[in-house]
C-alpha cells in the first residue's frame, strides 16, 4: 500500500489505545486516513492520540478520540450517536476492541456475559447504529478483528451467557464466531481477519510467543484499502483469504444470530 492511499478516508477503529488497535490507527493515519480513535475512557483515548502525535508525527487533525466502555452498551449508544453526529459519512468500521474471557463467570449490568459483549454484541450495536454513516456513500466497509479460535467454537442458543456450563476458553471462542458470523450480515459490506497470534494482552489465550502488533495490524489495515476488493462475508487469516468455520457461512445461522443480538442489545432475555 502506497503512502496516503487512505487519503480523504475516515476510518473508526474500536479499542484503539492498545496493540493492534492502536497501531492500525496509526498505519491508518500514516495513509493519510482520518482515525476515530476510540478507547474505554476518554482519558485513554485522548492519551493515545497524544501519543501518536508525539512518537509517530501524525498530525493532530487526522486524530479524533472517542470513548464508550463496552462493558456497557448505552456508553456504546452515546458514542455512536456522537461520531454520526461529527461524521454523518464513514468510510471504514474496524471492530477490534476485545478482551479475554475472565476466569470467572462475569455478567455485564446489562445481563450478557462480559466477553460475549464486549467482543461482539457492542459491536453489533455500534454496526447497526452506524449503518447509515457506512451506507451514505458506495463503498462502505466493516472489518472485524476475529480469531482463529472461533473454528473450536459453538454458539449457546438457549444460554449465550454460559450460565451453566462456563470456561474462559470457550466464552472468547464463541464471541470470536458471533463476530465472524456476523461479517455474512447482508446490511454493510463486511469481513472478518485473524490477525495472526500477536503479543497482545491476548497472547495467553493463544501461544507464549507472538508477532509485533504492528504486523497483525497491517493484515487488518491492507483490508481498509478501497483498492482491496472484499467479499461480504469473506474471512482472511492473516493476508490470505481462506474458509471460515462451516457455521459461519450458514444464513439461518446468520439470521438466528442477529434475532439473538437484537434481543440481547435491545435488553431482553433468551
Amino acid at each position: 500500500m502506497s503512502d496516503f492511499a487512505l487519503s480523504s478516508r475516515t476510518v473508526l477503529v474500536t479499542g484503539a489505545t492498545s496493540g493492534i488497535g492502536y497501531e492500525a490507527a496509526r498505519q491508518l493515519a500514516e495513509r493519510g486516513a482520518t482515525v476515530l480513535l476510540h478507547g474505554r475512557t476518554a482519558e485513554e483515548a485522548r492519551a493515545a492520540a497524544d501519543r501518536l502525535i508525539a512518537t509517530a508525527g501524525i498530525d493532530a487533525a487526522r486524530l479524533r478520540p472517542y470513548a464508550a466502555d463496552f462493558a456497557h452498551l448505552q456508553e456504546v449508544e452515546a458514542m455512536a450517536e456522537h461520531v454520526v453526529r461529527d461524521h454523518p459519512h464513514l468510510d471504514v468500521l474496524v471492530n477490534n476492541a476485545g478482551m479475554a474471557a475472565p476466569e470467572r463467570h462475569t455478567v455485564t449490568a446489562d445481563g450478557n456475559e462480559i466477553a460475549f459483549q464486549v467482543n461482539f454484541l457492542a459491536h453489533y450495536l455500534l454496526t447497526c447504529l452506524l449503518e447509515p454513516a457506512l451506507t451514505r456513500d458506495p463503498g462502505g466497509r466493516v472489518v472485524n478483528v476475529s480469531s482463529s479460535l472461533h473454528r473450536t467454537a459453538s454458539i449457546q442458543w438457549s444460554d449465550p451467557n454460559r450460565s451453566r456450563r462456563y470456561s474462559r476458553l470457550t466464552a472468547y471462542a464463541q464471541s470470536q464466531l458471533a463476530l465472524t458470523v456476523f461479517a455474512a450480515d447482508p446490511r454493510v459490506t463486511a469481513v472478518s481477519v485473524h490477525p495472526g497470534v500477536c503479543d497482545t494482552t491476548l497472547l495467553p489465550l493463544y501461544a507464549h510467543e507472538g508477532v509485533k502488533p504492528a504486523e497483525g495490524a497491517a493484515h487488518v489495515v491492507r483490508l481498509c484499502d478501497p483498492a482491496v476488493e472484499i467479499v461480504n462475508g469473506a474471512y482472511y487469516d492473516r493476508a490470505e483469504r481462506v474458509d471460515p468455520s462451516p457455521l459461519a457461512a450458514e444464513d439461518r445461522t446468520v439470521k438466528r444470530l442477529n434475532k439473538l443480538a437484537d434481543l440481547l442489545v435491545g435488553g431482553g432475555t433468551v
